[in-house]
C-alpha cells in the first residue's frame, strides 16, 4: 500500500517543504507536555491525561512533518495515528496502539462523555506511555535525519 499517496487522493495529508525547526519546536513542546502531564497528576487527572496524550500527538506530528506531510483533515488526530503506524511498521506497533487508546479515551471525555472520571493509575500509565513514545519516536526521527540538530 501506498499509504502518503492514498492519504493525499483522500484528502487527509499533503506533500509539503516543511523546516526541521518546525520538527524540533515539536518535540520541544511535547517533552513540555509531559512536565505539565506530570505535575498535573496529584491536581487533576483529566489535564494530566491530555497533555501526555498531547505530548503523543505533537511527537506524531514532529514525525509526519520530518517525511514533509501535514494532515489537512478534519481527523488529523487520526491521520497522525495512522501516519506514525505507516511510517515506524512493526517494531513500533504497542507504542502506536497505545497512541491510539489514548486518542480514543481522551476523544470520549472531551466531546462524548464529560466528566468521565480518568483514575489516578490510568493517567500515571498514560504518562509513562507517552513518555516512552515520545523518547522512541525523537529516537527514531534523529536516527532518520542524522544530520539535523533535533534538541534545541
Amino acid at each position: 500500500m501506498d499509504f502518503p499517496k492514498i492519504y493525499q487522493r483522500k484528502g487527509l495529508i499533503k506533500k509539503e517543504n516543511i523546516g526541521f525547526d518546525q520538527v524540533v519546536k515539536h518535540i520541544d513542546r511535547a517533552n513540555i507536555d509531559l512536565k505539565v502531564s506530570r505535575r498535573n497528576l496529584t491536581i487533576d487527572t483529566e489535564a494530566a491525561y491530555n497533555y501526555a496524550y498531547l505530548a503523543m500527538l505533537r511527537t506524531g506530528r514532529a514525525l509526519m512533518f520530518s517525511c514533509s506531510y501535514r494532515p489537512i483533515d478534519g481527523r488529523q488526530h487520526k491521520t497522525v495515528v495512522e501516519f506514525c503506524e505507516y511510517i515506524l511498521g512493526k517494531k513500533y506497533t504497542v507504542l502506536v496502539k497505545h497512541f491510539d487508546r489514548m486518542r480514543q479515551k481522551r476523544n470520549k471525555f472531551t466531546y462524548d462523555e464529560p466528566g468521565l472520571i480518568v483514575s489516578d493509575t490510568e493517567t500515571i500509565s498514560a504518562l509513562e506511555k507517552a513518555e516512552k513514545f515520545v523518547r522512541e519516536i525523537t529516537k527514531f526521527i534523529q536516527g532518520e535525519n542524522p544530520q539535523a540538530k533535533l534538541f534545541s
